[in-house]
């Protein structure tokens, strides 16, 4: 299970987000592709991290349930210099790039990693957590009222549960980009909702909920404390590294959503992913990105 920041979206995602039927998908393969979406994705990351720091004082035992490659994980040991920290994920070969990263940045002797599916690996965890954060890593287990209540019971007295769920869909281009007809990316939001809605009914043991998260973190014990979104606002002209991103993203949701998009919607996605185009996102002088993820904050009593 990967983050959905560490990849495009189905969000991811982000692309991404889903383990079954035609909602499959290889992590592994993938790897390159999340982590550098997940680079990009770090000034976000990195306020949202400043925002926890604010009421997260020395914790001890940081966990990254559903870590990907290993971004954010690395990022939580540069935020927390006395923490160390735990990336949890069910790829191994995620976590071979989340310990290369560690290895290159410094931090081997405070940075650890389980191999194994949430939420039940994080029972191997040698003592509570301070901080256990899951970045759209919990829309990918069946139940998620159950899951929360395993995270919450890997808490320490007092440690933090902060859920990244929710947000807003990613935007690329301008409503009308010339080709086809105008609002593509609304219309793709709404046939990625219906793939999403498969996803989560395909996953072993599903329950329904609804995705209200602060009650649902008080039904799993804990005190709701704070909600936060953040911003990637990445104007035209972006960077080779944000234009990747957005051909990478595009390219997902073609794959993936192939089945519920018009004909001529297909053949402008198609005019979109041509480099040799000069309509394609590969040439196109007013490609941006911008997206919000929203974070949810909630202590285990004491």
């Amino acid at each position: 299970m990967a983050h959905r920041h560490d990849h495009p979206h189905e969000h991811e995602h982000t692309p991404g987000q889903g383990h079954h039927g035609h909602t499959d998908m290889d992590w592994a393969e993938m790897g390159p592709l999340l982590e550098s979406s997940a680079e990009l994705f770090a000034s976000l990351y990195e306020r949202a991290l400043g925002w926890l720091a604010k009421e997260v004082t020395e914790p001890g035992l940081i966990v990254d349930a559903g870590s990907g490659p290993g971004v954010v994980a690395c990022l939580f040991a540069e935020t927390f210099p006395g923490a160390r920290v735990v990336a949890v994920d069910g790829s191994a070969p995620l976590l071979e790039r989340a310990r290369a990263r560690a290895e290159r940045l410094g931090f081997t002797d405070r940075f650890g990693t389980i191999t194994g599916e949430l939420p039940d690996v994080l029972g191997e965890l040698e003592y509570p957590a301070d901080l256990l954060w899951a970045s759209r890593s919990l829309h990918h287990l069946g139940d998620q009222r159950a899951a929360l209540a395993a995270f919450a019971a890997r808490l320490a007295p007092g440690g933090m549960l902060a859920l990244m769920e929710g947000g807003l869909p990613p935007r690329f281009l301008p409503r009308d980009i010339g080709i086809g007809r105008p609002g593509l990316q609304a219309r793709i939001d709404a046939v990625q909702a219906e793939w999403f809605t498969r996803m989560r009914h395909d996953l072993p043991g599903h329950v329904a909920e609804t995705e209200d998260w602060p009650a649902l973190l008080s039904a799993a014990g804990l005190k709701p404390t704070r909600t936060h979104s953040f911003l990637l606002d990445l104007p035209a002209p972006v960077s080779d590294r944000a234009r990747a991103y957005v051909v990478a993203s595009l390219s997902h949701m073609r794959d993936k959503l192939a089945e519920g998009l018009d004909a001529e919607d297909l053949a402008t996605v198609d005019r979109l992913l041509d480099p040799d185009d000069e309509a394609s996102v590969h040439r196109r002088p007013d490609v941006f990105v911008l997206e919000a993820h929203t974070v949810h904050t909630a202590v285990r009593p004491g």
